[in-house]
């Protein structure tokens, strides 16, 4: 079993910041996110690869970087996203997300939710 890195996760000015990034895991190519617009009740799913920005409603989602453990690729997945109000420019989040502990350092936006769902290893 791969151990997880302890991500020690800050609040400022309401945006999370990760402060260590997950080790021995290796670099995928991409990730699929998975967004869903509270008001409207719609979810989308958002393929992206790294260094890639996509505009999702009045927010911005780019991908840094994704790993994933490597002898086991559909275990889990971590991506370090930066969500910033397309707007203003605000960062409502910059930091790593896990796949399977959403809630350890999930976006705080009043109208959207995005979660990491896996890493694209192709």
């Amino acid at each position: 079993m791969i151990r997880r890195a302890a991500l020690a996760v800050v609040l400022s000015t309401g945006a999370a910041l990760a402060q260590d990034a997950p080790s021995g895991l290796a670099e995928a190519q991409g990730a699929l996110l998975r967004g869903l617009d509270k008001v409207a009740g719609a979810a989308s799913d958002i393929s992206l690869s790294v260094g890639q920005s996509v505009d999702y409603g009045h927010i911005t989602v780019t991908l840094k970087e994704c790993r994933y453990p490597a002898d086991d690729p559909a275990s889990n997945a971590y991506a370090y996203l930066v969500i910033t109000d397309k707007e203003t420019g605000k960062d409502y989040f910059d930091g790593w997300m896990i796949a399977d502990s959403p809630a350890l350092s999930a976006l705080d936006h009043q109208r959207y939710d995005v979660w990491v769902m896996r890493c694209r290893t192709e």
